[in-house]
C-alpha cells in the first residue's frame, strides 16, 4: 500500500484473500489525533475468531485481513488532549475501538451493544487508511483514547493478553449473574473460554463444577480451581446433578445439544451461551416452563467492566495458560488451535515481527 500523508507504514502479518495463509504486509496507520494514543505493541492473543476472519467463515471479512483483538503494548505517543496516560504505560486493547456513544447500550457503559454497531478491533469499516480496521497482528496500533485500558504491571504482561477477549467474555457472565460464595457454578466446556470461566468463577468465590465429555480433562480443571468434574457422558452422574447448579457457562465453541444440560439448573437457574455461534438442535421447552429456567447469550464486556475485570484479575493473580509463539508460526498455531491442541491460548510476541 502506498503511504498517504501524515500515516505510519507498520509492519503486520495479514490474510490477502479468503482462506490465505498470513504473511508479512505492510499497512498504514492513522496520524495521531486529539484524543488517540499510539501504542507499540508487545503481545497478541490469537482468538478462534481470527481464524473465522480469515477464513470469512461468517461472510463479513475484507482483505488484507490483519487479525488480533487482544492486544498488550505500551504508549508510544499521546495526543494533546489526553491527560490521564503516560509515555512507556502499559496498556491494552480489546475487541472493540468505537462506539456510537449515543444510544442506550453506550450511555450504560455496554458499548459491545451498541444500537448502530460497535467499531470491532479488525475487519470494520473505518476512514482510516485502507477503509477497514486493523488489528493486534502487527507492530503498533493508533487507538482513541476511551477504548485504550490500563494493564496492571502486576499481571504478566503474555498471560494477561487473552484476558481482553476470553477473559471478559467470561468474566460478564459471571458478574452479571452474580456468581459469587453460595453459588455453584458449571463451566461446560474446557477450552480457551472453559479455562478462564473455571478461574475466574473460583476466583469469584463460588463452587466450581467442571462439566465435560472427557475423564482426561479432570485433573487440569481441578488444577485451574475447579472443585470436581462432571462427565455429561455419564447418565447415572447427570441424573444425579438434575436440581444442583444455579447457573452453567456454556463454552462449547459449535453448535450443539443444549437438552441435557437443561435439567442441572435449579428453579430459575440460568445457561449462558458464549462459545457456539449459530442455529442449535431443537430445544425441550418443558424444563424451561416446570422451573423457572432461562437460556441466554452475553457477548464480551464493555469498557468499563473490562477494565473492572483487568483489576479484579490483578487483585485475585488470575491470567490465562498461555503459549507464547513467533509471529512466523502462526500457521502452526491456526492448525493446532483447530485440533484443540493448545493449553489454553496462543500468544504472540510481537519483538519477532520483522518488516516484510
Amino acid at each position: 500500500m502506498m503511504p498517504t500523508s501524515n500515516t505510519t507504514p507498520t509492519p503486520s502479518y495479514a490474510a490477502l484473500s479468503a482462506g490465505a495463509k498470513l504473511t508479512p504486509h505492510t499497512i498504514e496507520r492513522r496520524p495521531l489525533g486529539l484524543r488517540d494514543v499510539q501504542i507499540d505493541i508487545d503481545f497478541c492473543g490469537v482468538c478462534h475468531t481470527d481464524l473465522h476472519f480469515v477464513n470469512n467463515d461468517w461472510g463479513m471479512s475484507a482483505y488484507p485481513l490483519v487479525p488480533g483483538h487482544e492486544i498488550i503494548g505500551r504508549v508510544s505517543a499521546i495526543g494533546a488532549e489526553v491527560t490521564d496516560l503516560v509515555i512507556g504505560q502499559r496498556v491494552g486493547v480489546g475487541c472493540l475501538v468505537d462506539s456510537c456513544h449515543q444510544c442506550s447500550s453506550c450511555k450504560n457503559g455496554e458499548e459491545q451493544y451498541c444500537l448502530t454497531g460497535m467499531t470491532q478491533t479488525y475487519g470494520s469499516e473505518t476512514t482510516d487508511p485502507g477503509g477497514q480496521t486493523y488489528g493486534g497482528y502487527s507492530k503498533m496500533i493508533v487507538v482513541k483514547r476511551d477504548f485504550v485500558l490500563t494493564v496492571p504491571e502486576t499481571l504478566d504482561p503474555s498471560a494477561c493478553a487473552p484476558l481482553l477477549c476470553a477473559g471478559i467474555t467470561t468474566y460478564s457472565p459471571l458478574r452479571h449473574w452474580q456468581v459469587g460464595p453460595g453459588k455453584t457454578v458449571g463451566i461446560i466446556g474446557l477450552g480457551g473460554l472453559g479455562h478462564m470461566g473455571i478461574k475466574l468463577a473460583h476466583a469469584m468465590g463460588a463452587r466450581v463444577v467442571m462439566i465435560t465429555t472427557s475423564a482426561s480433562k479432570a485433573e487440569d480443571a481441578k488444577r485451574l480451581g475447579a472443585d470436581t468434574v462432571l462427565l455429561s457422558t455419564d447418565t447415572a452422574a447427570m441424573e444425579a446433578a438434575a436440581g444442583q447448579f444455579d447457573f452453567l457457562l456454556n463454552t462449547i465453541p459449535v453448535p450443539h445439544d443444549f437438552n441435557p444440560y437443561m435439567m442441572l439448573l435449579k428453579v430459575s437457574g440460568t445457561m449462558c451461551i458464549v462459545g457456539a455461534v449459530g442455529p442449535i438442535a431443537e430445544l425441550n421447552t418443558v424444563p424451561f416452563i416446570m422451573g423457572r429456567r432461562t437460556v441466554a447469550g452475553s457477548l464480551i464486556g464493555g469498557i468499563r467492566e473490562t477494565q473492572e475485570m483487568l483489576n479484579f484479575c490483578s487483585e485475585k493473580g488470575v491470567v490465562s495458560d498461555v503459549e507464547v509463539i513467533p509471529m512466523e508460526q502462526i500457521g502452526t498455531a491456526y492448525a493446532r488451535m483447530q485440533k484443540s491442541d493448545v493449553k489454553y491460548r496462543f500468544v504472540i510476541d510481537l519483538a519477532t515481527l520483522k518488516a516484510g
